[in-house]
């Protein structure tokens, strides 16, 4: 079945239909079309089998500075004898050179050739040597391609070899010639496309319908263009997010649905609440400068909970009214006023906890964390967490694992284990780990567990709290099959154009 011809292709084929084959430029003229419009055409029926086109590579021979001087006022060599005719035809070669106005490189090749074509003879009289005019033939092959450069276009194709080989001794004269290279194209009807141009009707099929044809009934006595809707087009790409904040997005919205608040807090956060008010001691590792950013120069004001300030140090020094010993050491305040990059979400759940005091609630959040690590393929700087606690006077650390594993299977994530683990503020403490499909393994994704009653009870909350943490990149790696943490955020447009918007 013939596939449907735009107007474009139609007028296109009609003009090819007589003559064959042409140049684009041709075609085009005699087709009434601009070149836009004719390239546009040409591509379609070349996706049709209808047409076929070959570029051609034309050299066209122009004439440089001194090539058109040369055809002006002749050769060097031809204008050297002109002037020793001048002199009478015999002169001492000094007095020739002297006379003759030009460059020493130019009076020397001008005598080369000319001695070599005959028409000037050295002879020595009287131990000098003397210039004498010999025979000089009317015109030179140089000098007539010279000519025929300057009174039209001449390409390199159109050149006999004999012309050739002469264009090559002018091509080492300096700025004689010069070579100006452009593409051509010849299109040309297939025999699909020929077949198919001799059965257009000479009526022009119409693209739309406008107002015009709908007002005056015309458009029932015309053809309407049928269109292919299985002819290619080009990819688009429109806008849309970033897959990192796709999958922030996604994880809100499950949160959401499982009756979670989000709450969010600054970048900037004193090390009271990012590490002291989490039972961090102020000798603990992490605190230092190799592990954290630090604020050169910035301190935070006082704390506006002065109650929750002695609570968190006397935790730290003696354990104060929760059972614990503490750390046994003189709590500084002043270091709890150093400021921070966040290292953690935490230290906005932990303020959280402080201001509100909840009996219940369930509340999460995804921000940035910063960490003074060297970047790797699989460490960055800065990256997101995901973070969320639970209050309630009976939850449980089941309650916590049922969550995260409502959590996980909602990512698509079915199998997931836990085993008991090490954190500095929860007790107990558990990893979470997930089975990925795609890799074959078992993978460490959430830390999780019961804030420590050192963190709790400091800040006014009586009742557990089950908290969990994670890095959000991890996630968002295994889904989309990066096994280099520094592909998320290089910008890649290829690879981020190739993610599709729904698995």
């Amino acid at each position: 079945m013939q596939k449907p011809l735009h107007t474009l292709e139609r007028r296109l084929l009609k003009t090819l239909s007589s003559k064959k084959e042409g140049t684009l430029e041709e075609v085009t003229k005699e087709a009434g079309l601009n070149l836009d419009q004719a390239r546009r055409a040409v591509e379609w029926l070349k996706s049709k089998n209808m047409l076929a086109a070959d570029i051609e590579l034309i050299h066209t021979i122009l004439l440089d500075t001194e090539g058109r001087r040369a055809v002006k006022e002749g050769l060097p060599e031809r204008r050297l004898v002109k002037h020793l005719s001048e002199m009478g035809g015999e002169t001492p070669l000094d007095d020739l050179k002297n006379q003759f106005r030009t460059t020493p490189q130019e009076f020397s090749a001008a005598l080369g050739n000319a001695r070599r074509r005959g028409w000037i003879v050295i002879q020595s009289v009287n131990g000098r040597p003397v210039a004498k005019t010999g025979k000089a033939e009317k015109t030179t092959s140089e000098e007539a391609l010279l000519r025929r450069l300057s009174e039209g276009r001449v390409t390199l194709e159109s050149l006999s070899s004999e012309d050739r080989l002469i264009l090559s001794k002018l091509e080492k004269r300096p700025q004689y010639i010069k070579d100006k290279e452009s593409k051509t194209t010849k299109i040309r009807l297939t025999p699909l496309g020929l077949e198919t141009a001799r059965t257009l009707g000479e009526d022009e099929e119409l693209d739309a319908l406008t107002p015009k044809l709908l007002v005056t009934g015309r458009w029932r006595e015309s053809t309407l263009r049928s269109i292919d809707v299985e002819a290619p087009s080009p990819p688009i790409y429109p806008g849309k997010k970033h897959p990192v904040q796709r999958f922030i997005d996604e994880v809100r919205e499950i949160f959401v649905a499982l009756g979670f608040e989000e709450i969010d807090g600054p970048i900037i956060q004193p090390c009271f609440w990012n590490f002291d008010a989490l039972f961090i001691p102020q000798d603990h590792p992490a605190r230092e400068m190799q592990d954290t950013f630090y604020l050169a120069g910035v301190k935070t004001g006082k704390i506006d909970d002065e109650e929750t300030l002695r609570n968190v140090s006397k935790v730290h020094e003696d354990g104060g009214d929760t059972g614990s010993t503490g750390w046994g050491y003189k709590w500084n305040p002043a270091k709890s006023k150093d400021t921070v990059l966040r290292t953690h979400t935490t230290a906005v759940t932990v303020k959280y906890l402080a201001d509100f005091k909840p009996e219940e609630t369930r509340v999460f959040s995804v921000g940035r964390v910063f960490r003074n690590e060297k970047v790797t393929f699989k460490n960055i700087a800065e990256f997101h967490q995901i973070e969320g606690i639970a209050v309630g006077e009976k939850v449980t650390l089941r309650d916590l694992m049922g969550l995260l594993s409502k959590f996980y299977s909602k990512l698509g994530l079915k199998r997931v284990k836990f085993w008991p683990t090490f954190f500095p503020y929860t007790e107990p403490s558990l990893q979470s780990v997930v089975y990925f499909e795609e890799l074959n393994k078992w993978v460490e994704l959430c830390g999780m567990g019961i804030f420590r009653p050192e963190v709790t009870l400091p800040v006014g909350v009586k009742n557990p709290v089950l908290a969990w943490g994670g890095g959000l990149e991890r996630l968002v790696m295994l889904r989309h099959g990066i096994t280099d943490i520094r592909d998320l955020y290089s910008n890649n447009l290829e690879w981020l154009r190739r993610i599709p918007l729904c698995r």
